[in-house]
């Protein structure tokens, strides 16, 4: 891997704030972005009915050698960080893992109730491999086996809560500096939007930074009540190695 660039992973579920913190990352001038890069394989290799599929198919690549290779091995021009947004989930259980070992990983988590309600907004049927939280623990602690250290866990809700601290917490834990530049960026899509992005991305295309946390409570439908306490035990797992703002 060259060490012209330093390749960041983040690893999310769905209905998070990842398309957020992408445009953080994305509004240094120091960093190019990628949206969901896995995106397109999976939809071909599991046949999920998602808006926009055929397009998506069509327009990305999707052969995983090739994506892991590109991965781990591209250095994009004029950028010394190279920042890959990912959703856990698109890591299929009969794919390698080792190529994420050549990245700087980190993991992007959110409460899980908040996460189920959300999601059954925009999917009919989806079970707990599709909120990403049993790949994010595998890939979190195959991450903590090889390296001996622990990698970054940031929540949702701390970043809405702290920004700026959160951030900072994060670069830190990635050994970049941190920019205020990460704290606001222009509204409306971005040319490295997938395109998906008209289907998944309305709220974001309003912000101009993190909308500030406003704690509403979240009521679960009975149905979805057993998928939310499964989630539960893995975000637990995981939010206890959280960062804390500085």
């Amino acid at each position: 891997m060259s060490d012209a660039v330093v390749r960041l992973a983040m690893w999310s579920g769905p209905r998070n704030i990842s398309t957020a913190l992408m445009r953080a990352w994305e509004n240094r001038p120091d960093t190019q972005v990628v949206d969901e890069p896995l995106y397109a394989a999976y939809l071909k290799a599991t046949g999920k009915d998602h808006p926009g599929r055929e397009q998506i198919i069509a327009h990305y690549e999707t052969d995983w050698n090739k994506l892991f290779h590109w991965l781990t091995s591209f250095s994009p021009a004029g950028a010394s960080l190279w920042y890959q947004k990912h959703m856990a989930h698109h890591l299929l259980p009969h794919l390698p893992r080792q190529w994420v070992l050549q990245l700087r990983n980190a993991f992007l988590i959110r409460d899980p109730a908040r996460v189920v309600v959300s999601l059954s907004k925009k999917l009919k049927r989806f079970s707990l491999e599709d909120t990403g939280l049993p790949q994010q623990v595998e890939l979190f602690e195959l991450v903590r086996s090889h390296t001996g250290q622990v990698p970054p866990v940031i929540d949702a809700q701390d970043v809405l809560r702290n920004p700026r601290g959160m951030l900072r917490a994060l670069c830190r834990a990635w050994q970049v500096e941190f920019s205020e530049q990460m704290l606001h960026w222009p509204s409306g899509p971005r040319a490295s939007d997938g395109i998906w992005g008209p289907w998944w991305y309305g709220e974001v295309y309003r912000t101009t930074g993190f909308r500030p946390w406003q704690p509403q409570p979240v009521s679960v439908p009975r149905e979805l009540q057993p998928l939310v306490r499964e989630c539960q035990q893995l975000y637990d797992h995981l939010a206890q190695y959280r960062l804390k703002p500085l």
